[in-house]
């Protein structure tokens, strides 16, 4: 099967928008995902999936921390600016959870230790065991297709 193929049938299924931070040295670094994932609840594990290209890969093996946001569904310009897709430089708001860098205003921020890496394809995945959790009550980005999208509610059936 060609290249293509898998991408697109990834692209099936609808996942939510991530930047993963991280910080060397006082300088902070992002990059926008949707590998990501939970692993475990006791003890409370997620997982990371980072291309070997990616710019933050040896940002993380070497801070081994990293921060997931989750991004609101009003945080497009966000996804796009982490995802190189913006290029002209655009201020971003940072908070800090647990001393690691946050995004303000992002539905979730996960706060997270590198637990382990493994090297997996033209991939490493890091497990993090996160260390903290902030919630905003707000509406996620979604990412679906190739496409940003956001949730509609659901209309209650009446039978």
């Amino acid at each position: 099967m060609d290249d293509r193929k898998f991408r697109t049938a990834m692209g099936k299924f609808a996942t939510g928008v991530t930047v993963i931070a991280t910080e060397i040295e006082g300088d902070v670094h992002g990059m926008t995902a949707n590998a990501f994932m939970s692993v475990s609840l006791d003890p409370k594990l997620v997982v990371i999936s980072i291309g070997e290209k990616a710019k933050i890969l040896n940002k993380i093996k070497e801070s081994k921390i990293f921060t997931v946001n989750i991004l609101s569904a009003d945080q497009q310009e966000l996804s796009m600016i982490f995802a190189g897709q913006l290029k002209e430089n655009k201020e971003v708001t940072l908070d800090r959870l647990d001393g690691k860098p946050v995004l303000a205003g992002a539905v979730a921020q996960i706060a997270c230790e590198v637990s382990a890496e493994h090297v997996e394809g033209d991939h490493t995945l890091f497990i993090g065991k996160v260390t903290d959790i902030h919630l905003e009550d707000a509406e996620p980005l979604l990412f679906y297709s190739g496409k940003y999208r956001s949730l509609t509610e659901e209309k209650p059936v009446t039978i």
